[in-house]
């Protein structure tokens, strides 16, 4: 039987990088319970429990690929934590212990190369961040506007995510929105770069863009992306930035209850609502997805028998949507098999990670010629 070996200076650092209440863990499992990856048809090695005793003891071994980076940071374990842990916080945590020595994935330090250099994580030349408005009339923000609207990096350079971003743009235009976009000067949100656990490459992004969107006199933010409205809601003010932010969905719903937004035009077929982590559990903004898909002409909505916190993840976020899965292991398979039961027609989402996901199942399951996975923006816009 091989010796385990422990370092003190691993806990204590670990501690030190934000992930104290890995101390008040009681060792009870729940998290593991809960956990998607033990649900799969292939079970993985991962282990939040296991990760969290080794890395409260300083066990050597926690910091491998498949073990520290397969938590997709969903937040399914910490809702139902008897003691309340934030857990994605811990495992952040535990990241960027490791991200310190540089022993990160391969996949995701060329994300981090491409965000310093680009300022996206796609590899994309920052020059065609505004790419995207294509065929759209889109107006620069000044501060005479009430809001900024900020495109992710996916719907700025992801040519199936672009279309998403002009369903904002005329969904917003339609309902009379005082907006404008900053462009080329803007940087990734840092989503990512925090989950990796390179915390001093997420605080330079942060206070870049804090210091832009100051000098700009933005107030009030519109995202495109769950993930994005997280970073700016929860995490910019311990860094100074302090905005109004709303996913597109929250606004659009307001619009709707306020008769700003009509929609009037029959959008037919059955829809299935998969929830965002990042929009639902981690945010708890579960009623405007449904209020706006409800308000669709003809539109027949269902839900997954798993919905609001217990929803499964599609397995993109905590930056796995840059890492490779196995068949037999991916969250958004599940989703898709579940939906085809269903007789779904679509699967709508909000959110550029989550369209990612499903759509590459959607394709590996053969699926793709009787289902469609659609944005909720693209629904309505059809719908105006």
């Amino acid at each position: 039987m091989s010796e385990l070996m422990v370092f003190d200076e691993v806990r204590e650092a670990i501690v030190m990088s934000g992930g104290e209440e890995i101390q008040k863990c009681m060792q009870c499992g729940v998290c593991a319970g809960s956990c998607p990856w033990g649900r799969m048809e292939e079970k993985s090695e991962f282990n939040i429990r296991a990760m969290f005793h080794m890395g409260r003891l300083g066990y050597d071994g926690y910091e491998s690929d498949d073990y520290l980076f397969a938590c997709t940071t969903c937040n399914q374990c910490a809702v139902r934590c008897p003691r309340g842990i934030k857990i994605p916080d811990v495992v952040r945590a535990m990241r960027s212990v490791i991200a310190e020595t540089g022993g990160i994935p391969k996949n995701l330090k060329a994300v981090l190369g491409s965000i310093n250099s680009q300022g996206n994580p796609w590899s994309q030349e920052r020059g065609e961040r505004t790419a995207w408005m294509k065929g759209v009339e889109v107006p620069e923000y000044t501060p005479d506007k009430e809001y900024l609207l900020f495109v992710c990096c996916t719907s700025a350079y992801d040519g199936r995510s672009q279309k998403v971003a002009r369903s904002v743009v005329e969904l917003l235009q339609a309902a009379g929105v005082s907006f404008g976009i900053i462009g080329v000067e803007e940087q990734c949100c840092g989503e990512s770069v925090r989950k990796i656990g390179a915390e001093e490459d997420f605080t330079r992004l942060a206070e870049y863009n804090i210091g832009l969107y100051n000098k700009k006199g933005v107030k009030k933010i519109i995202t495109t992306s769950p993930h994005c409205y997280y970073t700016f809601k929860n995490e910019y003010p311990e860094f100074g930035g302090e905005f109004e932010v709303y996913h597109y969905t929250q606004l659009l719903d307001e619009l709707m209850a306020h008769g700003k937004l009509k929609l009037s035009k029959p959008v037919g077929g059955k829809v299935i609502y998969h929830e965002p982590c990042y929009l639902g559990r981690h945010s708890k903004a579960f009623d405007a997805p449904r209020n706006l898909m409800s308000s669709v002409p003809e539109l027949q909505l269902v839900e997954f028998e798993g919905n609001k916190d217990n929803s499964l993840c599609c397995s993109g976020g905590g930056a796995r949507i840059w890492m490779e899965t196995r068949a037999g292991q991916r969250f958004s398979d599940v989703k898709i098999k579940e939906a085809a039961e269903k007789e779904a027609q679509v699967v709508a989402t909000a959110c550029p990670y989550c369209i990612v996901m499903l759509e590459d199942s959607l394709k590996n399951l053969n699926k793709d010629d009787v289902m469609t996975v659609r944005d909720i923006s693209e629904i309505l816009r059809e719908s105006l």
